[in-house]
């Protein structure tokens, strides 16, 4: 990615930011994990989208006045002790190669920066962005420092910065979705190694280890989310993470997974037989599963809703459901599906707009149809991702087998 494409997205945002505002943008640290350990950092998904640093402890601030926007990042000072233990910080040059920002500050000058804006200028409103308003949020370093800025300055009026950012990213840029589709790739190749190798008897997390084997080999460092492996009755709890149990003769297996490329997620889901051979109702519930992939797929058109498309999906799975006798009436399937068919996707895997967002061209979403008969030991799911264009969509997925005949051709090849 390139410097050019973080300081366009600042660029798009402070022409949304009031005149006479300040925003402050936090990287995030890592959080505390136990005694002197801490769990790996991944860097605040808003923060990374405006300036392309993946390091803990960096600020971002826009202050836009009579029109004019400055801009600065705030990196650590070097400390030679702590680069023998941990690396170099991120220096002023890298912060600038990567951002495309050019003024850059130390963490320590922060507060008094931020206090001397104050003397010169009557500023009205502070950005900070919170993914969730809710109460029982986690606290994170924009809380903390709305808590400092309310004790301090109780006329200056906080505004949430996380609507205008989401409404930047809905839509990706080649550049993003170069990304995904790199990512999309990689998983390809660990859903392929897993169909390979699939064979009863095995533990899930041993499918598993074949799918992390291709990302890491790729210079994947993180999955876009912790992976589904779910044998037989298994498959029917929507996010079964443990992969600790057998896979047995006869069953079908429910993935889940991704690679994640410079952040940007895949997101598959399969289903396949253990053995290599569908047994005739699992490929009956197979294929109306199929059907209701590719009949919402062919749904999706700029301006519709999520929820629209979740509709369709019912619809579809309402009537083969009756067709073969399982249900009798179209509410019933709610009893067999019971999640939505689609959400966006890009940096985070279930990316920053809810089911009443209107779906535009550049915007990339999953479909995910899926029917959980725990009564039968049943559970399946289909997932692909797509981007949405003009007059339609494009399957960003297509390599990634799924009809019946290529699925059973590529287990029992081998």
């Amino acid at each position: 990615m390139s410097a050019e494409f973080y300081a366009a997205n600042r660029k798009r945002l402070a022409d949304s930011m009031k005149d006479f505002s300040v925003l402050v943008l936090f990287a995030g640290r890592a959080p505390h994990r136990s005694a002197d350990s801490e769990y790996p950092f991944t860097p605040n998904r808003n923060f990374y989208y405006l300036t392309g640093i993946d390091r803990e402890n960096v600020i971002l601030r826009i202050v836009k006045r009579d029109g004019d926007v400055e801009e600065t990042l705030y990196v650590e000072r070097p400390d030679e002790v702590a680069a023998k233990w941990t690396g170099e910080r991120l220096s002023a040059n890298s912060a600038r190669e990567l951002s495309g920002a050019q003024s850059i500050a130390y963490l320590d000058e922060f507060d008094a920066q931020f206090k001397a804006l104050f003397r010169r200028t009557m500023f009205k409103q502070l950005y900070l962005s919170f993914e969730s308003e809710a109460w029982d949020t986690p606290s994170t370093p924009a809380h903390e420092f709305a808590d400092q800025v309310r004790t301090r300055m109780p006329h200056l009026k906080i505004k949430n910065a996380f609507p205008l950012i989401c409404e930047l990213r809905a839509v990706k840029s080649e550049e993003e979705v170069a990304q995904i589709r790199r990512a999309i790739e990689i998983t390809n190749d660990g859903i392929h190694s897993m169909l390979k190798n699939v064979h009863p008897g095995m533990m899930e997390y041993q499918l598993q280890a074949y799918f992390d084997f291709e990302l890491t080999s790729a210079g994947v460092h993180d999955h876009a989310f912790p992976s589904i492996i779910a044998g037989g009755q298994r498959a029917t709890v929507l996010h079964y993470v443990e992969n600790n149990q057998e896979l047995k003769d006869g069953e079908l297996v429910l993935i889940d997974l991704g690679a994640a490329w410079n952040y940007y997620s895949a997101d598959i889901s399969r289903t396949f037989p253990v053995n290599g051979k569908f047994t005739d109702r699992q490929r009956e519930i197979y294929e109306i599963v199929l059907t209701a992939e590719e009949e919402t797929i062919a749904a999706v058109k700029p301006g519709m809703t999520l929820k629209e498309l979740n509709d369709v999906t019912k619809k579809v799975l309402a009537r083969e459901l009756k067709r073969i006798g399982k249900i009798k009436e179209d509410d019933e399937v709610v009893n067999y599906y019971y999640h939505s068919v689609s959400h966006s996707m890009g940096l985070d895997t279930h990316d920053v707009w809810d089911s009443s967002y209107k779906i535009v061209p550049g915007a990339v979403i999953t479909i995910e149809p899926g029917l959980y008969l725990a009564d039968e030991g049943i559970g399946i799911r289909i997932e692909d991702d797509v981007i949405v264009t003009k007059h339609g969509c494009e399957v960003l997925s297509p390599e990634i087998p799924k009809t019946v005949e290529d699925i059973e051709r590529l287990i029992q090849g081998r």
